[in-house]
């Protein structure tokens, strides 16, 4: 059973979208989820091969604007910045102020758990969305799109700039520590968005444990919570 978007919420999701779709069947496909379908519909009725698209048109269109903005910077603080603009977290942040929850078509039973405010779920959404204004309008329109919500968050973050990982192993030789130990402890997701679990260990501190999309980034985030938590970090 599927519970219909809310009231006038399509609408008011295109007025903050910005965008006139010339396929409106994109914009639909982008907000359903899979749990809306019968099981004899098929998987590409979803938003997930648009979320895998639309994954890479924002990855793309960011780190040409990072590039563009910051001349000055190493290829460190440039992934030091890219990593906090397309993460789950900022997706899903960027999701809840256009509208996206209330616009989704999801399952009676995932409306009842919450979908409509998952981080996850609003995030991969969020990204095809951006996949759909990509294959309705070319890359321009996507960049453009992208450009408006995501180029002030860009130009306003004053987190920390230095690689996580480099970071914390400077901070555990200074202690006189041995080099912080990564193992990946989970992986789940399908195999065209996997999620990583990553727990590092440092001598005589609790492991910290950090997820992403892929070994690398969970490695950072799994860093940044020791540094977090030890204060190094602060912001």
């Amino acid at each position: 059973m599927t519970e219909r978007p809310r009231q006038n919420s399509i609408s008011s999701l295109k007025s903050s979208l910005k965008y006139d779709f010339k396929d409106l069947e994109l914009l639909r496909i982008a907000l359903t989820h899979a749990s809306a379908l019968a099981p004899s519909e098929s998987v590409a009725g979803s938003y997930q091969r648009l979320e895998f698209l639309g994954d890479r048109v924002l990855g793309l269109a960011i780190a040409t604007m990072l590039h563009r903005h910051f001349p000055k910077a190493d290829e460190g603080e440039l992934a030091r910045r890219f990593n906090h603009m397309v993460k789950r977290e900022t997706c899903a942040e960027i999701a809840q102020e256009l509208g996206v929850g209330d616009a989704m078509r999801i399952g009676l039973a995932e409306a009842q758990t919450g979908g409509r405010k998952k981080t996850a779920l609003l995030a991969d959404i969020c990204e095809a969305i951006i996949a759909a204004i990509y294959l309705d309008g070319g890359f321009d329109a996507a960049e453009d799109f992208i450009r408006r919500l995501w180029e002030p968050r860009m130009l306003s973050w004053s987190g920390p700039l230095r690689d996580a990982k480099t970071t914390l192993q400077e901070w555990a030789q200074s202690k006189g520590l041995p080099t912080p130990r990564y193992e990946v402890t989970g992986r789940d997701g399908p195999d065209h968005a996997p999620s990583f679990t990553v727990a590092v260990i440092v001598q005589g501190l609790a492991a910290g444990e950090g997820k992403g999309g892929s070994k690398r980034i969970a490695e950072q985030n799994a860093a940044e919570t020791v540094l977090r938590r030890e204060g190094v970090w602060k912001e």
